[in-house]
């Protein structure tokens, strides 16, 4: 499903060069739950990034579901895009538009009927377990309710994969622990999960696969996994 073919990502600043992956290659299959792991810097972001085709590799491919995400064209990109749901840790909520209305928003940009959006934007407010807070503004939602929402927002399209970049890095042990939950569902109602995170705790409790980052290379990679640094 997903596929990192020998990927290399070099920057260059002020005539000096930054390697923030080196020769990094893995597959996901679908259905997967994988966790990501590695200090601040390893590399983690920068590998969804290039998923998404928002940072070109400067060596080697990166496959989604069997097309070279930075071959297809830009025409293309919003197709592949829409099989992607993101989670950022700082939510990227609209802060002037209700819950509802942040999610109705995505599906109104990709052109889907008012019809549309008044069934699915109600099932996916029960599924992350915030139906009752349709109309509040994000200020009047606590930091989980908001990363619920965000949640929400990235489901609405019904991705095949989701990608949660240090999804609980905001909230408190009590929140953190209701996401990591609401991701494990999302995952056994058979979509792919890839989570990016340093929470040890976390990683420990899953017993997932864990693919582990050290200076932009893979050094461990263990169907069920530990956070080992």
């Amino acid at each position: 499903m997903i596929n990192f073919q020998k990927i290399t990502k070099i920057y260059y600043s002020d005539g000096r060069s930054i390697t923030a992956l080196k020769d990094v290659s893995f597959e996901i299959q679908p259905k997967e739950f994988v966790s990501i792991v590695g200090r601040s810097g390893a590399g983690k972001t920068t590998l969804f990034k290039m998923l998404m085709a928002e940072e070109n590799p400067t060596d080697g491919f990166v496959i989604f579901e069997g097309e070279d995400v930075h071959q297809i064209g830009r025409s293309n990109l919003p197709h592949i895009r829409r099989k992607i749901g993101a989670i950022f840790q700082d939510y990227k909520l609209f802060p002037s538009k209700t819950a509802y209305e942040n999610i109705a928003y995505i599906m109104e940009v990709m052109g889907v009927s008012d019809g549309e959006i008044a069934g699915t934007v109600p099932q996916v407010l029960e599924l992350v377990g915030l139906k009752e807070r349709a109309d509040n503004f994000p200020e009047e939602l606590s930091g989980g309710e908001r990363q619920r929402v965000a949640i929400a927002r990235a489901l609405v399209h019904r991705p095949d994969v989701i990608l949660a970049d240090e999804p609980t890095g905001n909230l408190d042990p009590f929140h953190t622990q209701e996401i990591i939950k609401l991701l494990v569902k999302i995952n056994e109602m058979g979509t792919t999960v890839v989570l990016a995170t340093h929470n040890k705790e976390i990683v420990n409790s899953l017993g997932k696969r864990v693919i582990t980052l050290e200076k932009g290379e893979v050094i461990r990679d263990e169907v069920k996994g530990k956070f080992i640094l």
